[in-house]
This record gives C-alpha cells, sequence and structure tokens, in this order.
C-alpha cells in the first residue's frame, strides 16, 4: 500500500510509469492529513504505479499472469532487494529435484552406496552443475541482447538491471518442489510447463526492462538456451549424469 512507500518525492527518473514506461519523479504525492493522491502521467495521461494501492496478493497474482503493468511495478517501483536470495533458493530446488531422479535411476542397494548417498556429494554436485547450465544461459541472453541491442546495454547498471529482472523471473523454479513432493504419473508433464512458465517469465523481463518488442527477447532466450545445452552435452560427454 502507499504506506510503505518512502514519503519524501523522488529523484528524477527513479520511477517508471507501469503503462508506458516513461519515467517518473513520484508515484504518489501526500497532501497531509491522510490525504494522498496517486501521481498521473505526463505521457499517457493515466496513473503512474495503480499498484501502490493493490494488496501484494493481487500483484503476486498479476506477475503470474506476466503481465507487464505488474512487472514493471516490481522492478522499478519497488524496493524489492531479494534476487540473490531467490536465485540460491531456485537453485537449490533444481538440484534437490536431479538428485531425487539421481537415485531413482540407481538400481544399487547395497549399503555403501546409500551412505554416499547420505553425504551428500551428488546434491552438491547437481546444484553446481544446476548453477553453471543457469550461468550459461543467462550468458547467451545478455550476448544476444549486447549484440542486437548495443544501446540498450550501455552501462554496468544496465546490465545488473536486466540481471536482477532475470534472477527474479526464475520464481517460477519454486514450483518444483511441490511437483516433487505430490508425484505422480503427470509429474513430466508438469516440469516441462513449469519450464515454459520460467522462459515466459524471462522473456517478460527481458520486455519490461529494456523496453523492446516481443521478438528480440525470445531470440536471446533461444541463444541462451542452445548454450544451455552446450553445457549439458559438454558434462554428459565427461560422464557427468544431469
Amino acid at each position: 500500500g502507499l504506506g510503505v512507500l518512502p514519503r519524501a518525492m523522488a529523484a528524477l527518473g527513479a520511477y517508471r510509469c507501469i503503462e508506458c514506461n516513461e519515467e517518473a519523479t513520484e508515484l504518489y504525492r501526500d497532501y497531509q492529513r491522510g490525504v494522498l493522491r496517486i501521481s498521473i502521467c505526463k505521457s499517457c495521461q493515466k496513473p503512474v504505479d495503480k499498484y501502490i494501492e493493490y494488496d501484494p496478493v493481487i500483484i503476486l497474482i498479476n506477475a503470474v499472469l506476466c503481465k507487464a503493468q505488474a512487472y514493471r511495478h516490481i522492478l522499478f517501483n519497488t524496493k524489492i532487494n531479494i534476487h540473490g536470495k531467490l536465485c540460491i533458493f531456485c537453485l537449490l530446488c533444481e538440484a534437490y529435484l536431479r538428485w531425487l531422479q539421481l537415485q531413482d535411476s540407481s538400481q544399487n542397494t547395497d549399503p555403501d552406496d546409500l551412505i554416499r548417498y547420505a553425504k551428500e556429494w551428488d546434491f552438491y554436485r547437481m546444484f553446481g552443475i544446476a548453477s553453471l547450465e543457469q550461468t550459461s544461459f543467462f550468458i547467451g541472453i545478455f550476448i544476444t541482447l549486447w549484440w542486437l541491442t548495443p544501446e540498450m546495454l550501455k552501462s554496468k547498471s544496465d546490465f545488473i538491471l536486466l540481471l536482477k529482472a532475470l534472477l527474479l523471473s526464475t520464481y517460477g523454479k519454486l514450483l518444483l518442489i511441490p511437483a516433487v513432493i505430490w508425484e505422480h504419473e503427470y509429474t513430466p508433464l508438469c516440469l516441462m510447463f513449469i519450464k515454459v512458465f520460467v522462459l515466459i517469465s524471462n522473456s517478460q523481463a527481458i520486455r519490461v526492462t529494456l523496453d523492446l518488442n516481443r521478438i528480440l527477447p525470445w531470440l536471446a532466450i533461444v541463444f541462451g538456451l542452445i548454450l544451455e545445452n552446450g553445457v549439458v552435452c559438454l558434462f554428459q560427454k565427461m560422464g557427468w549424469d544431469v
């Protein structure tokens, strides 16, 4: 709500209109005595950010629906700083899923083998592989966007903002844990839908952050997937289970 936002007027360009992506100096104006008014965008003549009055649950639902307005609200008009923690937790979820699949695929019932799994070495290895795959995926995206739209990634802050957007848009991987806990014959299909949802979220995050059309983000994602699959093939040639 309005109460969680800073009351001081923001510096020029600190905020963005969620409708047209134009810069704004403030999200609302405080007239004292509890009288607040949402600022109107000078470009599109719509409220700069209607979501400042919305319940967080409504905002989350709109983000799950991949609405550009919700993404702009989260990326530009809030002070969320959970990118790193969210990334680590998503990687842990993915590593846990792979670790379980590795156990299921093992036909060896020797107690020593169970002890080896208990030492959690395979889990850490899966975490490392998942981290390298995601890193290669992001590198592929950055290389493609820097090559196709160099004017959009001029400074270090542009790269950092895009990285934060990509990290936040991977929140769909949190659904991997319920998919494993409630395992049934449709689990592979659920995992495929989760993968597609994460890619759609990544595309929307790129589009909103750099104000691009719908085609360029998907080109970057395709190249990122190619680079990620190249890393997977490399691990497989090394004889690692991924």
